[in-house]
């Protein structure tokens, strides 16, 4: 059995997958391969390659903020709202009548602001949908989709920092929503925070994640989403509602090219065992859990 019939036995026995992570046993198959998400590579590593050590590798625990709670509680939201809305009955209403329809589907909380904003988008945007008549597009073939698969990072991807070696990853993850349009998918991202023009790169980055995992997954994966290998992400898209920010665009080649460079960032990281510190005194100290132990916080601290 050659090198990639035993990974490929690997992956079918549903062996382990693991942020803790050593390099130098890559070649038994008994031990568990690199597992990369969404938020620790575009949200943790790429912040701060030591914040990703100490969540994801020595696993310390990070204090839950409000923004967390709220993050929580409206992603939760959005996808019972999909899960809940009835195109029939919305159909037949006049476009007051969807406004209230979809208001009505939102809880009534401490987040109700958002939640009516959100709702008011929804509702033009099936008026719209109607109007056109692409109502058949109007909910996500996706809502809160688990995605998962196997790619393999070349050693050379990233001229700069040459890998050891050619390396095989296992992605995993949460898409918030994927819709479909003129047999294209939009995989679509849902943010409760606020919008920055300095956060584009970021969100394209996510959104190269996105399609990395869709277009890497297995048949059987991907069928119990009814989805399927000739289906191919077109655009992408993210809605900041406390903004009132929504943007759609084409896929960047360039965002996906800037992932897989960071895909060698974090596998070098693990091949030099040294997750290197980014501080920035103001943002650190307000920002992060682990401010008090950060060597390079500490060291600021005498300056």
């Amino acid at each position: 059995m050659n090198t990639d019939e035993k990974y490929e036995a690997r992956i079918k026995s549903m062996q382990e997958y693991t942020y803790d992570w050593q390099p130098e046993n890559y070649d038994d198959p008994s031990k568990p391969i690199l597992k990369v998400s969404k938020s620790s590579l575009v949200g943790a590593f790429a912040w701060c390659p030591k914040k990703y050590e100490f969540s994801y590798i020595q696993r310390l625990p990070q204090d839950q903020t409000e923004a967390m709670r709220k993050g929580t509680v409206l992603h939760n939201y959005r996808e019972d709202f999909f899960n809940e809305f009835d195109i029939k009955k919305a159909e037949g209403m006049n476009n007051s009548e969807v406004i209230e329809y979809c208001n009505s589907l939102m809880p009534i909380d401490e987040y109700f602001d958002i939640s009516l904003t959100v709702a008011a988008f929804e509702a033009q945007r099936f008026i719209e949908a109607r109007t056109e008549d692409k109502i058949d597009e109007y909910l996500p073939i996706v809502n809160e989709g688990k995605f998962d698969c196997i790619v393999t990072i070349p050693k050379n991807i990233n001229p700069k920092i040459p890998l050891q070696r050619d390396y095989k990853i296992h992605l995993q993850g949460i898409i918030d929503r994927i819709f479909i349009e003129d047999n294209g998918l939009i995989p679509f991202e849902y943010k409760t925070g606020g919008w920055k023009d300095t956060k584009t790169s970021t969100m394209r980055q996510e959104m190269a994640f996105y399609q990395l995992m869709i277009e890497n997954s297995e048949e059987e994966v991907l069928a119990k989403h009814g989805l399927n290998k000739d289906m191919k992400v077109t655009h992408w898209g993210w809605y900041y509602p406390a903004a009132n920010y929504v943007f759609v665009e084409e896929i960047k080649k360039r965002s996906m090219t800037a992932l897989m460079h960071n895909f060698a960032k974090l596998i070098h990281a693990y091949e030099s065992k040294n997750f290197e510190a980014k501080f920035w005194q103001q943002t650190c100290s307000q920002y992060c859990s682990f401010y008090g132990i950060c060597p390079a916080a500490q060291d600021n601290t005498w300056l």
